[in-house]
Formats: C-alpha cells, sequence, structure tokens
C-alpha cells in the first residue's frame, strides 16, 4: 500500500509547503535541521529559537504543511527510500496522530530512547517512535458581549440544556467542525462518543439549532470575531487562547465534566539526515525548558500547570478527574476503520441534519495549515 502511495505521489508530482522559513545559525552552521511539519508556524517559532540558544551551530528550515500533504510526502520518502528519494525531512510533526502512527507502523520511524522520552506517560509515546509534545485542549469558545453570563455552558449537560431553554436566542449562533472535513473535529467528535453520556443527546441539540459547521478551528475563531456565532464547541485551545493574547473578543471555557486534550506528536523519520540533531529537537521538545517556553510562548497549556491566565476551568486540566488525553497509540488507527468511519458520519449527518451545511458558504479566514 505504501508503495503504491508512493507512486501515485510522484506521478502527481510534490505538495508544496504552505510556507517555509528558515533560522539561521548564529554561529558558524555545522549542520541545517530540516522539519517538515502539520504544525502553526508562529507556535514554533518560539521554540525553534530557543532551541538555537542551546545549539547554536545548527540552521533549522522550517516547512508548514496541512496534514494530509505532510503525510503523503513522508509516506512517499519512506517507501522511495533515502538514496533515491532526496527528499530532506530529519523531523516531522503533525497534530494528526494517525497519521504518524500509520508511518511508524509502516517502518518509517526511527526509535529513540533518552532521559527525556523515558519521562513521559505512557499515553503519550508509542514504540519509542512516537512522541506527544504538547498539551491540547479541546475547548468550549464564546463571544462575551453575545452570551449572557448566566448562560456560559461550562459542561455538555448544561450546553444542552442551554440549547433546549434558549433555542430562539442561540439558533444558528453555535459552530463546530464539519467532522466530514476537518481529521481533527473526527477524532473529538469521536471521542465524545465513547466519553460522553450526553452525545447523543448533545448531537441532537445541534441539530435543532442550526449548527454552523466548519473545516477547521481558525475558520470557526473568525465567525466568533466577526459575531456570525456566538458558542465554537471543541476548539483547539491553544488557537483561541492565541488569539486571546492577540486582542480578540473571546471567552475560554474548559469543560467541566470531562476535557478531551490532543497531542501533537513528532517522529525522526528513517530518510533522515541529521539524525542526531533531530533526536537533540525532539528532547528539547519534551524536556521541562521546551515544555516552558511551550506554555508560556507557543501553545499555554500542560497537563499538570495551572491554566492560563483569563480561562474559565477548573485549577488544572488534571484536577478534578477531567483530564482525557486522546492515546498516542494504535488506537487512533481503529479510530478510523473506514466501515465504522461512514456509519459514524452517517449518524453525524442524520443528526446534524442539512441546516447545518449553510454554514460552509461563509468567508474562509485564518485557516490554520496543519487543518483538517
Amino acid at each position: 500500500m505504501i508503495r503504491l502511495l508512493a507512486l501515485l505521489l510522484a506521478l502527481a508530482g510534490p505538495a508544496a509547503a504552505a510556507e517555509t522559513r528558515r533560522f539561521p545559525a548564529s554561529e558558524p552552521a555545522r549542520t541545517t535541521l530540516t522539519i517538515r511539519a502539520a504544525a502553526d508556524l508562529d507556535a514554533m517559532a518560539p521554540l525553534i529559537r530557543d532551541y538555537q540558544q542551546l545549539y547554536p551551530d545548527v540552521t533549522v528550515v522550517y516547512h508548514e504543511y496541512v496534514t494530509a500533504d505532510l503525510f503523503g510526502e513522508v509516506a512517499a520518502a519512506c517507501a522511495a527510500g533515502r538514496e533515491r528519494s532526496g527528499y530532506a525531512a530529519d523531523l516531522v510533526i503533525s497534530s494528526s496522530v494517525d497519521h504518524l502512527i500509520k508511518l511508524a507502523n509502516d517502518g518509517c520511524a526511527r526509535a529513540h530512547r533518552s532521559i527525556e522520552t523515558g519521562r513521559q506517560p505512557d499515553w503519550a509515546t508509542w514504540r519509542d517512535e512516537v512522541f506527544g509534545f504538547t498539551t491540547e485542549p479541546a475547548v468550549i469558545a464564546y463571544r462575551p458581549d453575545l452570551v449572557p453570563r448566566e448562560d456560559l455552558p461550562r459542561s455538555r449537560v448544561e450546553l444542552v440544556d442551554l440549547l433546549r431553554r434558549k433555542p430562539e436566542a442561540y439558533a444558528g449562533r453555535i459552530g463546530s467542525y464539519d467532522i466530514t472535513m476537518s481529521g481533527i473535529g473526527y477524532l473529538f467528535a469521536a471521542y465524545d462518543a465513547r466519553n460522553a453520556a450526553t452525545y447523543g443527546r448533545l448531537v441532537e441539540a445541534f441539530g435543532r439549532a442550526n449548527l454552523r459547521v466548519r473545516c477547521c478551528t481558525g475558520d470557526l475563531i473568525a465567525d466568533l470575531e466577526a459575531g456570525r456565532i456566538a458558542i465554537g464547541y471543541n476548539l483547539l485551545g491553544s488557537y483561541v487562547y492565541g488569539a486571546m493574547r492577540r486582542g480578540a473578543r473571546l471567552g475560554l471555557v474548559v469543560p467541566r465534566d470531562y476535557t478531551l486534550v490532543l497531542s501533537r506528536a513528532a517522529l525522526v523519520p528513517v530518510t533522515a539526515r541529521a539524525t542526531g540533531d533531530a533526536f537533540a529537537f525532539l528532547d528539547y521538545l519534551l524536556s521541562a525548558r521546551g515544555q516552558r517556553v511551550s506554555r508560556e510562548q507557543a501553545f499555554f497549556f500542560d497537563r499538570t500547570g495551572p491554566l492560563p491566565p483569563g480561562v474559565d476551568g477548573p485549577p488544572s486540566l488534571s484536577a478534578a478527574g477531567i483530564f482525557r488525553p486522546i492515546t498516542v497509540g494504535p488506537v487512533l488507527l481503529a479510530v478510523q476503520d473506514r466501515a465504522k468511519r461512514a456509519r459514524f458520519l452517517a449518524e453525524w449527518r442524520q443528526s446534524i441534519g442539512p441546516e447545518a451545511q449553510r454554514g460552509a458558504d461563509a468567508p474562509r479566514t485564518g485557516r490554520r495549515a496543519e487543518e483538517p
């Protein structure tokens, strides 16, 4: 299968990165570390610059992709082999962790063991090849001027109750992912169905409220900022909080019943050339220093520390048993089983109804390269 994918991609030509940036070494360059990633460049830049404080003789070249294009290129390079592919990637980062698990399962990743990898929880690593390094909660975002304080839902039960009590006020004003288009949205919905006794009631409530659906977190944030919707469900917490730091009129709730947590993950491909430097960067991402920079400048949340200032939620993600991590491992491949996925999407479409699709006509702005 992977060889067939490589052939098809070779015939189609390589996918272009959404953006490429070079971070020159501050000292005479010893090597160049090439990172190909489906992770926002603006978020990753502080981490890269801090890594270069430790390794000033390393130039970093960062290529940003949408998740599907990144997966296709890395899979094709793996199938072709380093000598024949000419494809440079020393580290691969993606929010679609199932893609990285697939690559590792197909023999496309190098194993790495270190003090830092040994400190990671079991749910955040797989086979010493795929490592989760961020803590990305699925949150409820809202416009404070459009949602009275007494209406603010702090759990899924409260959201269902709000839509039942005030259907006219919030009809067409709730937004979330089109899970037929968004890999992250589908993943969150699939785990909602596992974790929430209220999932069926929630989806039905969304259908009655004419849910507005989008492909990407950035588009949902843009809808909130423009007032097209009042509440966004299951948005990526770091993107919402990043918009708040930039001055957007938004609020953010970490749900009190449970909080799904996704980890962006990284692997070193078998085709890597600067292998040692790739392992060093991976260790940096997992280290206390890297996690501090991530929390303060890049992704804003971590597993055990306090929530960022201004976030409505418990003292921390690990408080009160609300932490529900999406395990980095083969279970992610099971979520993508074609027959199960088709049934799940059919049930979702039936519950949401055709009204949800009207939202797809709004202007698409602020799309993040890592999605869908």
